[in-house]
């Protein structure tokens, strides 16, 4: 499996990485958003764009991304516009939504973007073929906030992604049972054991999902999102929290 190297993160090698999501409504909150996570453990930041009220007009996102890339330095950008059907936070039909993230990553101030890997129209191999233009990586993603799918059918989406064409794959599902988080890391291990040539991320969301986000190094997950102040999904810990059990469980 070959690792992703973004400014100075080996994504897929070592202990995972922890990433914090930025989830703010304007823009000086999301750029005290992110001085906050500078001083964190956080090894990587997530702009959840949608989020942003200013998000459809070009001139006001593309200002945020600038100021942004300035603030982090060399800490890597993640830029996420999460559609209302994947648990976001604003709707977008399919034109605009392949418009605004190849936008992201055209502009020079994300290092990588987040497509969802079921948008549909062809979407989701455009803005792959963009995002690899600009020589930005992609995390192709997949969201279900109300069930955890079969062992057969996680592995059969991260599959999709890596042929897509993806840097990275990523699923978070919700459990509602013990047994579908261990589902999940079950899928996790063989797919990061038997097929995966990239990085993977999982998840199992919510208080019954927490483990999940802890034992990547375990089960194969290279990435963990963790809250410094708002988080953007259920069952984030604090960064600090994540940086204390990672690193104890690196270490032994």
């Amino acid at each position: 499996m070959r690792t992703v190297t973004v400014r100075k993160i080996e994504i897929g090698a070592g202990r995972p990485k922890i990433c914090v999501p930025i989830a703010g409504r304007e823009e000086e909150e999301i750029l005290s958003a992110a001085e906050k996570i500078k001083a964190s453990p956080a090894d990587m930041a997530e702009w959840r764009a949608d989020w942003f009220d200013g998000i459809f007009d070009p001139e006001r996102t593309r200002r945020v991304l600038e100021r942004l890339r300035n603030s982090l330095g060399e800490l890597p950008l993640l830029f996420t516009f999460r559609t209302s059907g994947e648990g976001g936070e604003k709707e977008i039909n399919v034109p605009a939504y392949v418009s605004l993230t190849g936008s992201a990553a055209r502009s020079g101030m994300a290092d990588l973007v987040d497509v969802e890997a079921f948008a549909g129209g062809g979407a989701t191999e455009e803005i792959i073929g963009e995002a690899h233009s600009a020589g930005v990586k992609v995390i192709a993603s997949s969201h279900d906030f109300h069930r955890t799918p079969s062992r057969g059918e996680i592995l059969s989406r991260l599959v999709k992604m890596q042929d897509m064409g993806a840097d990275i794959a990523k699923i978070a599902v919700m459990p509602q049972s013990r047994k579908d988080v261990l589902t999940l890391l079950s899928a996790t291990e063989e797919m990061t054991s038997e097929y995966a040539r990239i990085p993977v991320i999982t998840m199992s969301m919510g208080e019954m999902g927490v483990i999940s986000r802890v034992c990547g190094e375990t089960f194969g997950s290279a990435v963990t999102f963790g809250a410094v102040g708002r988080g953007s999904a259920p069952g984030q810990l604090g960064a600090g929290e994540l940086e204390t059990v990672l690193s104890i469980l690196h270490n032994k």
